[in-house]
């Protein structure tokens, strides 16, 4: 492991890039360390922890608007929220327990920089959607500022989509702004059990068309439904589960509706409030694929495909490989358990995602295939010039996380 800076504040932060630029030395940007084993292994000199930039700067209830330091853990500020009854929609993902990590170790940093969301995404968009601001320092060793306090306060480049899923290659951030929601009064999910993928799609695809406003659709096939708690667990049949949030009157009658909507496609059955919030809290976190005894060594991708095509890309690769499937966004995103391989399955899934379009993620795998795998989406040659060009203008010399998404970038 490299040796480490650790700056007090976001001026350190500038001076410690710009003396990594004066002596040519890289830098891995990191902060609660719960994503660091998503992406390319780095060789860098040294890392820039920026965990001791923590604390809520500004808390606006009234205005729907909270800002933080980039290192503040994500706990802290959803404890913060709670506290006021609300929450950010878009659910951000703890990656700990995929990765054989401690659970609940993220920031608000790292959950912007790796745009990760949970299953609320299909119907509240993913976390750059609720990134108002930031302040960060460049891998020229400038800071710079975009957006603000406000949702309609984006003029000229909105640089907060560009920071979102950059994943620290671009900049180190040190201060972010997000739109806050109030927490739904209560939820409840509705539930077939039994379906097949294909069923389970056309089960998903009725019911985000029904008008009862589903904030989650995810299917489960027996193996991932066996290891989620709360009413899941036991059944000995895959779930196909649909979430409903709102008030409590307006829930009753979604879901009376709703019912009414997938009768054909089988029994349905139903969750209160704690169990839901587990189901959905297991299937944001992935936890029936977490990492935990073999299962360490299995690759694990997340795969993005057009909703309806998702059963048909878990069919084309249990084809070649065996493979573990859950379903969410309605199909839209697929992750899959392979078994071990030396490419970690690379070749199968590009593959089957060249077959039904989208674009796939290794989340988890051994070193050595994470160092020759396309970790993160290749895409046209066009694009990839762009995405090289912009790495160049953010940081021309490679000083921040260095081939951490691509070779060379």
């Amino acid at each position: 492991m490299s040796e480490g800076i650790k700056p007090a504040d976001a001026e350190e932060v500038e001076q410690a890039v710009q003396w990594a630029l004066s002596a040519g030395k890289t830098l891995e940007v990191l902060a609660g360390g719960s994503r660091r084993a998503i992406g390319r292994p780095m060789q860098t000199d040294l890392t820039l922890d920026l965990s001791a930039l923590t604390g809520i700067t500004l808390y606006e209830p009234q205005e729907l608007v909270m800002s933080a330091r980039a290192g503040t853990p994500l706990a802290e500020i959803e404890a913060a929220l709670a506290s006021k009854d609300q929450q950010f929609a878009f659910e951000p993902m703890d990656c700990g327990p995929i990765l054989g990590g401690v659970a609940s170790a993220g920031t608000i940093g790292g959950a912007l920089a790796s745009n990760l969301c949970g299953p609320r995404r299909i119907k509240a968009g993913a976390a750059r959607d609720h990134f108002l601001g930031f302040t960060a320092v460049s891998g020229r060793g400038e800071t710079f500022k975009s957006g603000g306090r406000v949702v309609k306060n984006v003029t000229g480049y909105d640089l907060c989509k560009l920071m979102a899923g950059s994943w620290g290659t671009l900049a180190a951030l040190t201060d972010v702004t997000l739109k806050t929601l109030p927490r739904p009064e209560t939820e409840e999910t509705v539930m077939i059990r039994g379906l097949d993928g294909p069923r389970a799609i056309a089960a998903m695809t009725s019911a985000m068309a029904s008008g009862c406003e589903v904030s989650g659709a995810a299917h489960l096939p027996v193996e991932a439904a066996a290891h989620v708690a709360g009413g899941v667990a036991g059944a000995g049949a895959a779930v196909t589960a649909l979430r409903l949030e709102g008030f409590a009157l307006s829930v009753a009658h979604r879901k009376r509706v709703l019912g009414e909507e997938l009768r054909g496609f089988g029994e349905v059955d139903e969750l209160a409030a704690p169990a839901s919030r587990s189901l959905w809290q297991a299937v944001r976190d992935v936890i029936p694929f977490a990492a935990a005894g073999d299962s360490d060594a299995r690759p694990l991708w997340r795969v993005s495909v057009p909703p309806s095509r998702g059963a048909e890309l878990a069919a084309i690769i249990a084809k070649d490989v065996q493979a573990d499937a859950l379903f969410d966004w309605a199909g839209g995103l697929v992750w899959l358990r392979l078994e071990p391989r030396d490419d970690a399955g690379t070749a199968v899934v590009a593959r089957a995602v060249a077959s039904t379009g989208g674009h796939a993620t290794l989340m988890r795998a051994a070193a050595a295939p994470r160092a020759v795998a396309d970790v993160f989406p290749r895409t046209d040659p066009a694009l990839n010039a762009l995405s090289k060009r912009v790495k160049e203008s953010f940081d021309p010399k490679g000083v921040l996380n260095p081939g951490r998404m691509w070779a060379g970038v």
